[in-house]
């Protein structure tokens, strides 16, 4: 159960966030913007390009945190670091370490099509967007501070969740003070605006087809038809339980699940919900310690949980079970958890300034194959003693 195929990085900055990084999407975008320019230098200097580079796919992670306004000397960053899949490794040094001045990234999230971060400060938002690096032959990715301005998310106060839809078409904000709003992308026009969703909105997550959107304070969880604006589901903890986070389950099927990750008197729980009926439909605790930080695979097949203790999770959902477990990953509470697009790894960050990756072993294969090999076994040990007994010829 315990694992230790996992590679520790530290880059000097307290982590708040992190996200996989779509970098052919990206990739994709600079292309464009760079065949444009070359275009327009070909019309004064006919030189060939060479188009027909042969580049290798990379991986990166987005990582963004730092000391606060202090002059603490630990810097406020978002920063860029390479995922080797070859050697199971981050990058010893970062990629990009853009600094963000005296103002702390508390909270992030990653444009799903390559559009960029936009990080959560103190009473702002603010988008970053991609660049390619000049000053580096293999990792060409960098960034930048967009031209364009979150008015809409100036001067409201600390914001505590963000998130877009999958198609990156739909924008949800949850403030401290309990507002929600949820806005198109990138036109910023809004189609939520909900003074007093919660007392404070803690965690947000849209369903996987994007109709629905879950919303989370400490003692209430609500579900919001994202057409309408109207709450189709209000779901209440349990006597103990505290809520933490949300996550639809990623599996584009006839019956996803939602799940709630709870702190209670014993641990950490994994609340499950049919999201036909809202109805719960399974309490399990899965961690002794409580949970601070939760995310659910690209495939739904696995859940990663991070306690604050720096223990990291890795559960089986369709038995709730722990099927991969790092004691100590990070030496203070894990603060973001982030799995690959292929679901194959898993990013873990902490305030102790450090970066994890954590290959996914998907066991269920494996074990089927192991007690075919032992039935035949014992099916041929049955066959010989038959034949010793005269049962068959």
């Amino acid at each position: 159960m315990t694992d230790t195929s996992s590679d520790l990085q530290k880059y000097g900055v307290p982590f708040y966030g992190a996200g996989w990084i779509p970098y052919n999407h990206i990739k994709s975008k600079l292309a464009s913007q760079e065949k444009i320019e070359e275009d327009k230098k070909e019309e004064k200097d006919p030189t060939p390009s060479n188009d027909d580079e042969i580049t290798t796919p990379l991986n990166y992670v987005v990582l963004a945190g730092g000391g606060g306004e202090g002059r603490s000397g630990i810097p406020n960053a978002i920063v860029v670091s390479h995922v080797n899949f070859t050697s199971n490794s981050l990058s010893d040094q970062p990629v990009v370490k853009h600094e963000t001045g005296s103002d702390l990234p508390y909270r992030m999230t990653v444009h799903p099509h390559g559009d960029g971060i936009i990080c959560a400060f103190q009473q702002s938002c603010r988008l970053f967007e991609w660049k390619e690096s000049e000053g580096n032959e293999v990792h060409k990715l960098g960034v930048k501070v967009s031209e364009k301005v979150l008015i809409q998310l100036e001067d409201v106060g600390q914001q505590l969740a963000l998130t877009f839809n999958s198609e990156g078409s739909v924008l949800a904000v949850g403030v401290q003070d309990g507002s929600l709003r949820v806005f198109k992308w990138p036109s910023m026009k809004i189609v939520l605006n909900e003074a007093q969703a919660h007392s404070s909105v803690k965690n947000l997550d849209f369903s996987c087809d994007g109709k629905f959107l879950v919303s989370l304070g400490s003692g209430l969880c609500r579900i919001w038809d994202v057409t309408s604006s109207k709450v189709v589901a209000s779901l209440a903890k349990g006597n103990d339980e505290v809520f933490a986070f949300c996550r639809f389950s990623q599996i584009n099927d006839k019956n996803p699940h939602l799940y709630i990750a709870a702190v209670t008197d014993y641990g950490g729980s994994i609340l499950t919900y049919n999201t036909t009926t809202w109805k719960r439909i399974r309490t399990s605790r899965v961690v002794r310690e409580a949970i601070s930080a939760f995310n659910v695979s690209s495939d739904g097949k696995f859940l990663a949980v991070g306690t604050v203790g720096g223990d990291l999770f890795i559960i089986n959902s369709a038995n709730m079970r722990v099927q991969m477990m790092v004691k100590k990953a990070h030496l203070g509470l894990v603060t973001a958890l982030t799995f690959s697009p292929d679901s194959r790894a898993l990013v873990s960050a902490s305030l102790d300034s450090s970066a994890r990756l954590t290959l996914i072993k998907d066991k269920t294969s494996s074990g089927g194959m192991t007690w075919m090999i032992i039935l035949m076994v014992l099916l041929a040990i049955a066959v010989y003693f038959m034949k010793e007994k005269g049962i068959i010829p």
